[in-house]
């Protein structure tokens, strides 16, 4: 017979306890056990990932600042027979007009605007007048595409339909600026004058008489008249003729020298453009050119000579030599 006693039993080992408890008192005690094994756990996660520098994307990188365009160079005009500031400034679009051309020329020129001459040298515009050009910002460089995808076969690439359509719109707008440029006056029709008679050059009255005396003239008085006649105003032959030149008369500007049938010649200076050839006849109230204020002049205007002599120094009086053939004025 057994020998009666209390046996022992024996202590089940603490992680055996650790599971009894949470098979019957629920998670309570395993609990403990997950958060201490990720409590070291996550250091070793920590300490396993390698630390890595931020990355700037390159399409964000700090460009270099590009350099600041230099100033464009104003243009230079050379000055060729029958210009005048004026027409210099109208045709190539002188902000300013003639004034402020011979403002920024006026050294070149000297102080009298109207003293210019074929070779003449001119800026159009001053330098840095306009001011240096601030520098434009960096700009990020754009992502190259991937690739041009290929035409898909049996079809024709765009490229040439649109280069046709581009070159089309530039003939269009070629076309709507010369249209809407300003256009030269069309020379006026001369008047039907009867064989034999006289006209006046211009329309324009006296502005300067025959004669006047003054320090500006060389010989110590005006040697002919002054009509006034804006630039570009048509100068009429004051009766038929031969003429004897047509070109640059140093003080009198681009000049035409006519001699008419009774040996007295009719000079018309200060022109803006000649019409007329040495050796050429002309008719009465014929186009010759149109005045100016080319040589020796302080404005648009035409003087006007009758000589008895081709040359400087042999006038008379140009009014009562119209008036004796008929013209009144």
């Amino acid at each position: 017979m057994p020998a009666k006693g209390k046996h022992r039993r024996p202590k089940s080992r603490s992680i055996a306890r650790g599971f009894a408890a949470a098979g019957t008192g629920g998670a309570a005690l395993a609990l403990p056990l997950v958060g201490a094994a990720g409590a070291h756990a996550a250091p070793a996660a920590t300490a396993a990932a390698p630390a890595v520098a931020p990355q700037t994307p390159s399409a964000v990188q700090a460009q270099p600042a590009a350099a600041p365009a230099a100033a464009p160079a104003p243009a230079v005009y050379t000055v060729v027979p029958g210009d005048c500031l004026s027409t210099i400034a109208a045709d190539r679009g002188v902000e300013g007009g003639w004034q402020q051309l011979y403002a920024d020329n006026r050294e070149a020129v000297g102080s009298d605007p109207s003293l210019i001459h074929p070779g003449l040298r001119l800026s159009l515009g001053a330098p840095g007048a306009a001011g240096a050009a601030a520098p434009a910002p960096a700009e990020k460089p754009a992502a190259k595409p991937a690739g041009k995808p290929a035409a898909a076969p049996g079809k024709k690439s765009p490229a040439p339909a649109a280069a046709a359509a581009a070159g089309r719109r530039a003939a269009k707008a070629a076309a709507d600026r010369q249209a809407a440029a300003p256009k030269a006056p069309a020379p006026q029709a001369a008047a039907p004058v009867a064989a034999g008679s006289f006209v006046a050059p211009v329309g324009g009255g006296v502005s300067t008489a025959y004669k006047m005396s003054g320090a500006m003239w060389s010989s110590g008085y005006h040697t002919g008249v002054d009509f006034v006649a804006a630039s570009g105003t048509q100068v009429r032959a004051v009766g038929a003729g031969t003429v004897v030149s047509a070109g640059w008369g140093g003080a009198y500007g681009n000049e035409v020298v006519i001699r008419h049938a009774d040996g007295k010649y009719s000079q018309y200076a200060h022109l803006s453009q000649l019409s007329v050839t040495a050796g050429q006849s002309v008719t009465a109230g014929q186009g010759i050119g149109l005045s100016g204020s080319t040589g020796n002049s302080t404005g648009p205007h035409l003087h006007f000579e009758i000589r008895t002599g081709q040359s400087y120094g042999s006038d008379i009086d140009p009014l009562a030599y119209l008036r004796s053939k008929g013209v009144t004025i």
